[in-house]
């Protein structure tokens, strides 16, 4: 009993938030459990009510979906509530060097309430302080984009570590074309090596749609804060987890049992095990 307790003091925790129209949520606790961290799937009213702490975890989880149908704009009115409610339990879990990933959704909540991109100048953040500098909006094609997309890896993110150069993951979305406020905040996502990942052809040469499925300026899929542990993306790594997810698996030879979006989950745990416990 005593073995059993002390091990879990040693295990990752993450919180997958979900509430009502959030669909991802089991994929994505799925893939973080698999490489051996505590998962709970907390109702956002959990949180509200002090009856889960954000605290007690490790990593925090936004999954995909159509968080309150979407009915504002995608991700808005989740935003509001972690930005006004939570704002400062989520700075502090941020200063405190733990993770944080939104996914689809979830990277839609994360820059509607001004995680992301954070603070451009590297130094800490604080409610007072926070700020929206980017946006998703609706797709150039003005529709549903159901499909799948190369990206190429950028940056030298806590996540992305040992990902291969171009990963194929799938995107589910109407509201994907990402936007800065202005050219000085492209220019420092750039210059910071914020910009995680970029839509490309398959052979890594610039996209046309619908290799860039929504029109993204500077073909932008994913960034993170200036530290590299806060990473926000449009593209689901979770449906690309197994390698029989992959469309063309029957045709490809298995090297692996993962797909090339575990990576991504593996390196979140490492993180947490190697950093901070």
């Amino acid at each position: 009993m005593f073995e059993a307790i002390v091990n879990m003091t040693k295990t990752p925790k993450v919180i997958v938030l979900r509430t009502a129209g959030t669909n991802c949520d089991e994929e994505t606790g799925f893939a973080f459990e698999h490489f051996g961290a505590k998962v709970d799937l907390v109702h956002i009213n959990k949180l509200l009510n002090r009856e889960v702490n954000l605290s007690d975890y490790h990593i925090l989880a936004i999954p995909g979906g159509f968080t309150y149908g979407d009915d504002i704009e995608s991700g808005r009115i989740l935003a509001n509530e972690l930005r006004i409610h939570l704002g400062e339990d989520i700075i502090k879990f941020i200063n405190d060097k733990k993770l944080i990933i939104g996914i689809c959704n979830g990277f839609q909540v994360l820059v509607k309430a001004g995680f992301l991109p954070g603070n451009l100048t590297g130094s800490k953040i604080s409610k007072t302080y926070l700020s929206q500098k980017v946006t998703l909006i609706s797709n150039d094609s003005s529709k549903f984009e159901d499909r799948w997309t190369y990206l190429e890896v950028r940056g030298d993110s806590v996540w992305t570590k040992g990902l291969k150069e171009i990963v194929y993951f799938p995107v589910a979305h109407a509201e994907g074309k990402f936007v800065p406020q202005d050219g000085a905040v492209l220019k420092s996502l750039t210059d910071n090596g914020q910009v995680a990942f970029r839509y490309c052809s398959q052979y890594g040469e610039a996209p046309v749609y619908p290799q860039n499925p929504n029109g993204s300026v500077d073909n932008i899929a994913g960034i993170t804060d200036i530290t590299g542990r806060v990473l926000g993306l449009m593209p689901h790594p979770e449906r690309h987890f197994l390698f029989e997810h992959h469309p063309f698996w029957t045709r490809k030879e298995k090297q692996s049992k993962y797909g090339e979006g575990s990576m991504i989950f593996k390196n979140g745990v490492n993180y947490v095990k190697t950093t901070l416990l």
